[in-house]
C-alpha cells in the first residue's frame, strides 16, 4: 500500500459491506400478522433469511423451493439474499431492484435499495449503486444512511468532492455521528485537505476515544503531515483495540512502510 494512500473510503466501505446487515423486512411483509398463516409465514421468512446469510448455498435452495411452493415476494428477498452471499452481486441486486418497484410502502422500497447498491457495489458497478442510491433519496431525500452510503460510492468511484458533498448533507442531519466524520476525513485527505481533514477525525475522536478507524485514519493523515511519531502512535493504537481486524491488517502494512521508508 503506498505511503501516501494507506486507507481508502472504498475500501473501507468494500470491507463492511461484506458484513451485509440486511433489515429484517418481515414487518413491511406481513403488516397486520393475525393469522396463523400469517405468522406461520413470518417465520418461514426468518428462518429463510436466517439460512441465506449464515449458508448461501443452502439458504438458495431454501428459498427457491418456498418460491416455487407460493412463498412471494418474500421468498424472491430469500432467493435474493442468498445470491448475495453466493457472490452473484449482479443478479442479487436486479432481483432487490425489481423488489423494489413492486412496493408502494416508501421505507420498504428505500430499504430494498440501499440493498441493490450495496450489491452494485460489491460487484464494482458505481454507476447503477449510485443510480439505485439516488433513486431512495428521490424517495427520502433526508435519508441519513443514504447519504452516507451514496457517499462511500462517489469515493470507491474516486469522486471525492461529490463524497464531501454527501457527507455535508449527512453531518447537517446528524453532526455527531463519527463513522461519518472519519468517512469524511479520508476524502479530505484524498482531496490534499489535510487540515480539514485532521479537524474531522479529531471530532470523532473526541466523540469516541475507541474509534479504531478514526485513529487508522489519523495515522494516514499524521504520516502525510511528517509526523511519523504521530502516525506510528496511532497505527500501534489501532492493533491494540482491535488486533485481529481489517484495520489492525492495514496499521501493519502502514507500519511496515513507515519503517522501510524511515530507514
Amino acid at each position: 500500500m503506498a505511503s501516501q494512500k494507506t486507507h481508502s473510503v472504498s475500501g473501507a466501505w468494500r470491507q463492511a459491506s461484506r458484513n451485509f446487515n440486511l433489515i429484517m423486512l418481515a414487518l413491511f411483509l406481513w403488516p397486520s400478522q393475525t393469522s396463523a398463516q400469517s405468522r406461520a409465514e413470518a417465520r418461514e421468512y426468518d428462518q429463510c433469511i436466517e439460512l441465506a446469510m449464515r449458508a448461501p448455498d443452502l439458504g438458495f435452495e431454501r428459498a427457491i423451493v418456498w418460491r416455487d411452493l407460493g412463498g412471494g415476494l418474500a421468498a424472491r428477498h430469500c432467493v435474493a439474499v442468498a445470491l448475495y452471499g453466493l457472490g452473484q452481486f449482479r443478479e442479487a441486486a436486479l432481483r432487490f431492484e425489481r423488489l423494489a418497484e413492486e412496493y408502494a410502502n416508501p421505507d420498504l422500497r428505500v430499504s430494498l435499495l440501499g440493498q441493490a447498491s450495496t450489491a452494485w457495489l460489491m460487484g464494482e458497478d458505481f454507476e447503477r449503486a449510485h443510480a439505485a442510491l439516488s433513486a431512495g433519496l428521490e424517495i427520502t431525500p433526508f435519508k441519513f444512511d443514504l447519504l452516507v452510503d451514496r457517499s462511500l460510492v462517489y469515493a470507491a468511484a474516486k469522486n471525492y468532492w461529490d463524497t464531501v458533498d454527501d457527507l455535508n448533507r449527512a453531518l447537517d442531519i446528524k453532526p455527531n455521528n463519527a463513522e461519518a466524520l472519519v468517512f469524511r476525513a479520508s476524502a479530505y485527505r484524498y482531496l490534499d485537505s489535510l487540515e480539514l481533514a485532521e479537524d474531522d477525525v479529531d471530532r470523532a475522536l473526541a466523540l469516541r476515544n475507541d474509534h479504531v478507524a478514526a485513529y487508522l485514519e489519523r495515522g494516514n493523515i499524521r504520516r502525510l503531515n511528517s509526523d511519523k511519531n504521530g502516525a506510528r502512535e496511532d497505527w500501534l493504537k489501532v492493533i491494540q483495540l482491535a488486533p485481529n481486524s481489517p484495520a489492525a491488517e492495514a496499521a501493519r502494512r502502514n507500519l511496515e512502510t513507515l519503517d522501510i521508508t524511515s530507514k
